[in-house]
């Protein structure tokens, strides 16, 4: 028999793992997409170091500026939703109980039964029962404006420091290769491992990630040539 702990673990986690692996993917791709553009114009390794280093802060904060007043909203959302049910509660406490056991009969529940949890989990905490089963709310999924910010400006940096850090050690003439073959093995294992986490195939997360972020540098890479030459 399968664990109970099976499916939790394996789609409990979608949301921080989709949000993690988005910082760090990001980070990764637009640090070295954005060194590789600079280091093919030609440019000196200051100049790209002090790119790479821009671009790790000015993403960070800015992936930290987008998730947070986006959780923000969504946090707004629910605020919005529980004061609607709470007051919902208060002029129609018996309405309120009829549409719970309805939820609970479409759920497969017969009628009886279904109005008999329903007056339960009411009278243990009606506005918690609606929000979990009407609303979709949980304490688990409740957003976090600032938790989600941090997490994301974490993760963005923590993926944007692997080719600033090859950008600064790697010979000139290796610069360039050493950042595509780094930041691309990096991605293929963090594809495969948020994709086994996921349950979907290892391979194919990997490979998906690898081509479009080599594609995106390869693009930045060919747009920085070309101004270095017209320049």
């Amino acid at each position: 028999m399968r664990p109970r702990s099976h499916e939790r673990h394996s789609l409990g986690g979608v949301g921080w793992l989709r949000a993690s692996v988005l910082g760090a993917n990001d980070g990764i791709v637009s640090t070295s997409s954005l060194i590789l553009g600079v280091a093919a114009a030609h440019a000196s390794q200051s100049t790209i170091l002090l790119t790479g280093t821009a671009a790790l802060v000015a993403g960070a904060m800015s992936m930290a500026t987008g998730e947070y007043v986006s959780v923000h909203s969504q946090a707004d959302t629910e605020a919005a939703a529980l004061a609607q049910e709470r007051v919902e509660l208060e002029l129609d406490y018996a309405g309120e109980r009829r549409e719970l056991t309805e939820i609970y009969v479409r759920r497969g529940l017969d009628a009886k039964l279904a109005a008999q949890v329903a007056a339960q989990l009411m009278e243990h905490d009606a506005l918690g029962s609606h929000a979990r089963d009407e609303l979709g709310l949980s304490a688990g999924s409740r957003a976090r404006p600032l938790q989600a910010a941090l997490a994301s400006a974490a993760s963005f940096a923590a993926g944007a420091v692997l080719p600033l850090f090859v950008a600064a050690l790697a010979p000139q003439p290796l610069r360039m290769v050493s950042i595509v073959v780094v930041s691309l093995l990096c991605l293929l294992l963090l594809g495969g491992w948020s994709a086994k986490v996921g349950g979907a195939d290892m391979r194919t997360g990997a490979l998906r990630v690898a081509f479009w972020s080599a594609l995106a540098m390869a693009i930045t890479a060919l747009v920085g040539a070309i101004a270095g030459t017209l320049g």
